[in-house]
């Protein structure tokens, strides 16, 4: 898993999760909500969302990311994939701040950045 899935790619895909959502929010509230533009944007958010949850869970369990990434991406993305993205951001600062500890250096010790 750990060469498929890597916390690049999780961010990237996060970030574009994040790029979906937000063209869906403008397609629906300020260009009066467009057919079939809004059903399409609006059913790959629900896909990458889904998706996103599986394999951020299973990439916690690989210790890939830390778990509370993991429950972000899987709780929080289905209404805001915002939080995700952040929360991507938030754990790659503290790895380079080596400010990570407890329970996440253990996440911190096998991230692969590739």
């Amino acid at each position: 898993m750990g060469k498929i899935v890597t916390f690049r790619r999780l961010e990237a895909v996060s970030f574009l999760h994040s790029g979906v959502y937000l063209s869906l929010l403008i397609c629906a509230f300020v260009l009066s909500n467009p057919q079939p533009e809004t059903f399409i944007l609006g059913l790959s958010h629900g896909c990458i969302w889904i998706g996103m949850s599986l394999v951020c869970i299973a990439a916690a369990r690989a210790r890939i990311i830390p778990f509370w990434l993991a429950v972000t991406v899987a709780v929080l993305g289905g209404l805001g994939p915002f939080a995700g993205s952040i929360g991507f951001v938030v754990h790659e600062r503290r790895v380079a701040a080596g400010a990570v500890g407890g329970s996440d250096s253990s996440a911190h010790a096998t991230t692969r950045y590739s």
